[in-house]
């Protein structure tokens, strides 16, 4: 399980990119979670690094048109993006328009040769629901099916990742966690619950608890 150091706020400047990347460096994240105008910034900080850079499209709502979606797409990836997270549509969703949610995420899976993640939303979304969206996501090229955008109410939970890593066995989706992880504890959770990635803007934090608290046994979250 590996950590995304986040940083999606809309007021976030260039100035506050450059830091989040050398945190990613100084504590051998996964890499960041940006903005996709942030992008190019993020890459060529990066650079020689290791780290990659995760970015956002359909973000946070997803309820802009497929087209939009996959010129963005192919966008990020152009600008350097080594993984993309998508919303879901989530209007269509809720409508119970799930073949074209699924032609929507297919669509953009299909337009890039990078890691696709799917945004479901799972505050919005029923027990139920949860599933039929991993059912939408699953045999359209995505990898991962991810918990929350952090804009639409609480954090992700435990019992939403044990939900959905309950159905990778049958769809081969792995898990990404995120929204209100805050502290090893939290993370650590998550990964036992089965998040193979989890997205957090205290990457840097935890990765420093973790590091004190390696002598006590903890279980690493990076």
């Amino acid at each position: 399980m590996l950590l995304e150091h986040t940083l999606l706020r809309p007021d976030a400047t260039e100035s506050d990119i450059v830091p989040l990347c050398k945190e990613a460096e100084e504590y051998r994240l996964f890499g960041v979670c940006v903005n996709p105008c942030h992008v190019s910034l993020a890459k060529k900080c990066l650079k020689g690094t290791g780290a990659k850079v995760v970015t956002v499209i359909g973000f946070p709502l997803g309820a802009v048109k497929t087209e939009t979606k996959v010129f963005a797409a192919r966008l990020a990836e152009k600008d350097g993006a080594d993984e993309i997270d998508m919303v879901m549509n989530i209007s269509l969703f809720k409508s119970g328009k799930y073949a074209e949610v699924k032609e929507d995420i297919k669509a953009v899976a299909g337009t890039v040769t990078v890691p696709i993640k799917v945004i479901i939303e799972t505050c919005l979304l029923s027990d139920a629901e949860k599933r039929e969206a991993v059912k939408a996501v699953a045999g359209t090229g995505a990898a991962y099916v991810k918990t929350r955008t952090g804009f639409s109410g609480g954090g992700a939970t435990i019992s939403d990742v044990r939900l959905l890593f309950g159905e990778w066995g049958k769809y081969g989706l792995k898990v990404k966690a995120s929204s209100g992880i805050k502290d090893l504890k939290i993370a650590s959770g998550m990964a036992l619950a089965g998040a193979e990635r989890i997205g957090t803007s205290s990457g840097a934090a935890i990765a420093r608890e973790e590091m004190e608290g390696k002598k006590g046994g903890e279980k690493p979250a990076r």
